[in-house]
């Protein structure tokens, strides 16, 4: 609560430090903020005081938006506010503010206002030094489904230039089919409980002889699968290979993954039944190579 607020109540200023002092059973969070009880104010706590200090008009960008759109990432010490560029107020402690004429609409989850997910990543990568640390933060929205990489591009033409050359840079070169395609099998799997499996492997026969790429593989029982598969015939006759050495395998299409999780995980699951019911094939699998032979 503010302090107009607590005055509006019939508590008075004066009470109020003496309730926010050493002992007391409240604490103060930021000037003329204060919280009502004295334990460590939790992050939603910390973004409700934000918004109340800095008033209506302020939108929450950063780590905090991307957690808050389902993005799964650790936050930061401090939150990142967007401010209309008239605002003159001084950031607090545990706030970093950032003036601007292009606040964005915002999007309303629990009732706090936080930037749609292209603006909220490229504040939150312009303020990171590390190409590879912002290689990670680029891919976070286009791996959960929330925004495509015209998007971030258009995001970062239209915001301040300044700063934004190595972003621009790790930008262009990324290439986001196989970001996205990972991220709708991952939510695939969430849908069936399975154990987690390994990622973009070769599959060789015991001689060492490349047989073909699993996008997933479950090494215990010999289950694969390939969900980056062209939809109708064609697209090589690695399956052919896998399927000969008694591997049992799914493929689906990355559309099947957008369109038909559910199909999708409940074919896993039978398929996960199957596997663990027939002798493991002679097989094993190593980091993935494009061509020749993987030994």
């Amino acid at each position: 609560m503010t302090l107009e607020q607590l005055r509006r109540a019939g508590v008075s200023n004066r009470r109020t430090r003496r309730l926010c002092g050493p002992g007391g059973p409240w604490r103060r969070l930021h000037p003329g903020v204060v919280l009502l009880r004295n334990t460590a104010p939790t992050r939603q706590q910390l973004l409700h005081a934000a918004l109340v200090r800095y008033g209506p008009g302020v939108v929450i960008t950063g780590a905090d938006a991307l957690q808050a759109h389902g993005v799964k990432c650790p936050a930061p010490d401090d939150i990142q506010l967007l401010v209309p560029d008239h605002c003159r107020v001084v950031a607090c402690e545990g706030v970093r503010l950032a003036r601007t004429a292009r606040l964005p609409e915002p999007v309303l989850v629990d009732g706090l206002p936080f930037a749609p997910p292209a603006r909220a990543t490229l504040d939150l990568a312009r303020s990171e030094p590390d190409p590879a640390r912002i290689h990670r933060l680029l891919t976070l929205p286009l791996y959960w489904g929330l925004c495509d990489r015209q998007e971030l591009l258009t995001e970062l033409e239209e915001g301040p230039q300044r700063g934004t050359a190595t972003v621009r840079k790790v930008l262009r070169e990324l290439d986001e089919g196989p970001i996205q395609a990972h991220g709708l099998a991952a939510r695939v799997l969430d849908l069936v409980p399975l154990p987690p499996p390994s990622w973009d492997l070769t599959i060789c026969d015991r001689r060492g002889r490349r047989l073909g790429e699993a996008d997933a593989w479950w090494d215990e029982i010999g289950l694969a699968w390939q969900y980056r598969c062209s939809p109708g015939h064609g697209g090589g006759f690695s399956h052919l290979a896998l399927a000969a050495t008694g591997i049992v395998l799914v493929r689906c299409t990355v559309r099947q993954l957008r369109q038909v999780p559910g199909q999708v995980a409940q074919e896993l699951a039978r398929a996960f039944g199957d596997a663990s019911r027939t002798p493991r094939p002679k097989v094993r699998a190593v980091p993935l190579t494009p061509t020749g032979d993987a030994a």
